[in-house]
């Protein structure tokens, strides 16, 4: 019996009327290997190549510091902003039929659709001080372009379709049904999202959350145009990896790539722990 649960449990593959289980697995694990795994392995080989102590030199440097702190303040501070915004934005979409609606869901896509740089140059432009919300914004005393606060609003702004589409398809199948059941057992508003659709959609944004602040972490296009790039102040990390290049500090660029590889992967293997925790405790375990 025992023998027999273990069998049901640990397979290869599920059983399907398609054949080429090996071929596709076989392309995949090429393809995974050529594009992520062999230009991760070179770069840690040459990381491994500095030694410890000049690596660990290298990233102890104050600028690399500071460009590191930059890049990941900003990315966690707009993927909680977008957390909270594109789960709204999730919700109008699936919840409400308004004119214009179709029109509202494309913008959503709209980053993935124009080059990160020209979203750069837009944003710059819109919120520098002689700007339309800059010149607005200037004699209140804030301050926007140049800044780190620009980063984050360009983050924002690359980073929202990640949240918006990964929780929008979840939250369509939540059924009304289950609002009203709450509501008719006596439930107020606040307690039918934080106990009856918070938990279902927890997962998902989560892993919105996730794909968010990778992308933000990474982003280059968009935030060279309206960080100002000032070292110790809003110079981030990607940006710093091409100026070492561009210096011929081969070491230095390597070094802080890994450390940023080593943080992004700490960051998302614990968000994934997270979700998987999440998933066993709200009953969404495949």
């Amino acid at each position: 019996m025992a023998s027999a649960r273990s069998a049901a449990r640990w397979h290869w593959k599920t059983p399907s009327v398609i054949p080429g289980f090996g071929l596709t697995l076989g392309f995949t694990l090429a393809y995974l290997t050529l594009i992520i795994l062999i230009p991760l392995a070179g770069l840690a080989w040459r990381s491994a190549s500095l030694g410890w102590s000049d690596f660990v030199r290298l990233i102890m440097d104050a600028r690399t510091l500071g460009a590191l702190k930059v890049s990941f303040s900003t990315a966690l501070i707009a993927a909680v902003v977008n957390v909270i915004f594109g789960v709204i934005t999730a919700w109008v979409l699936v919840r409400y039929h308004f004119p214009g609606r179709r029109i509202v869901d494309a913008i959503v896509d709209l980053p993935f659709a124009i080059p990160t740089a020209v979203a750069g140059i837009a944003l710059t432009s819109i919120y520098a001080p002689n700007g339309l919300i800059g010149s607005l914004l200037t004699p209140l005393g804030i301050k926007v372009a140049y800044t780190p606060l620009g980063i984050i609003v360009a983050l924002i702004a690359i980073g929202l379709p990640f949240v918006v589409r990964t929780v929008q398809p979840v939250m369509q199948e939540i059924s009304q049904e289950l609002e009203e059941a709450a509501a008719s057992l006596g439930a107020n508003r606040f307690q039918t999202i934080f106990r009856v659709i918070l938990p279902g959609l927890t997962p998902a944004i989560l892993t919105g959350f996730a794909l968010a602040l990778a992308r933000g972490i990474g982003e280059y296009g968009s935030v060279i145009f309206i960080a100002g790039n000032i070292p110790f102040v809003s110079e981030i990390a990607p940006l710093l990896i091409v100026i070492r290049l561009e210096e011929f500090d081969y070491g230095a660029a390597t070094a802080i790539a890994t450390v940023m590889l080593i943080i992004s992967f700490l960051m998302l293997f614990l968000i994934n722990f997270i979700q998987a925790w999440s998933r066993r405790r709200f009953g969404h375990e495949q």
